[in-house]
Formats: C-alpha cells, structure tokens, sequence
C-alpha cells in the first residue's frame, strides 16, 4: 500500500494511509458510557424508588470496561444495588445486570427495560 498522504504525482493529497492499531487503542481508551436513552430509563426507576423512600443517593461510574450505576440509601454506605453495562458480554449473557450489595447478579440480559424489571413491584393475593 502506497502513502500518498505527503502528496501525489499532480502535487495533491488524495489519500490518507492511517494504521488500525491506532484507532483500535484510541477506541480502548474510550470510556464506557450509558447512552440518554438508558440513563432516562434508569432514572425513571430511580425516580419512583426516592418517591418510595427506599433510594436517597446515586453514583455513576463510566470505567474502561463498563459502565456503573450505583443507587445507595445513604450515601456513606455500601451501594444497594449496581446496574452495570458491560459491552464485552453482548454477545453472551447480555450487556447489562443488576447486583445486590452481596455481590449477587439479581438479573442479566440484552435489553435494559427487561433487566430493570426485577425493581418492579410484584403483585400478590391478599385473602378475603
């Protein structure tokens, strides 16, 4: 391949030679963020949980690998619950889980609107 970058033959650059590892690590080196419509989801939730009284703080962490959502009932605590966004398991158990305080991943898949549901109040039977 010819770099034509310092100019061609009639004196003008036509084309540009720009190596793949360069972009690849400028790509790495990109943050993993939650996207508006994620984030508008996720504070829907959110929202409904401090009208509740159950959630009082947040923290967001966009990290090389993924992205955190972290929800607290006070803010010096240990997070309740981490909604996470992890690119690389896109194609296996899905982008996005929720994790207990324990560690534990309450619910893992593909679509964000799905993995939230586990925050959703279930309905149960009162007796007469």
């Amino acid at each position: 391949m010819v770099d034509r970058a310092n100019g061609s033959e009639d004196g003008e650059g036509s084309a540009m030679l720009i190596p793949l590892q360069a972009v690849r690590r400028e790509r790495e080196a990109v943050a993993v963020t939650f996207d508006r419509r994620e984030l508008d989801q996720i504070l829907r939730i959110y929202g409904r949980m401090v009208a509740a009284n159950e959630w009082r703080d947040y923290a967001i962490d966009h990290l090389q690998d993924r992205a955190v959502f972290s929800v607290f009932r006070r803010t010096s605590e240990v997070p309740l619950f981490q909604i996470v966004k992890d690119p690389k398991l896109a194609r296996k158990q899905g982008a996005y889980s929720v994790v207990a305080a324990s560690g534990q991943i309450l619910k893992r898949g593909h679509e964000l609107a799905r993995v939230l549901n586990v925050f959703e109040p279930t309905l149960r039977l009162v007796g007469a």
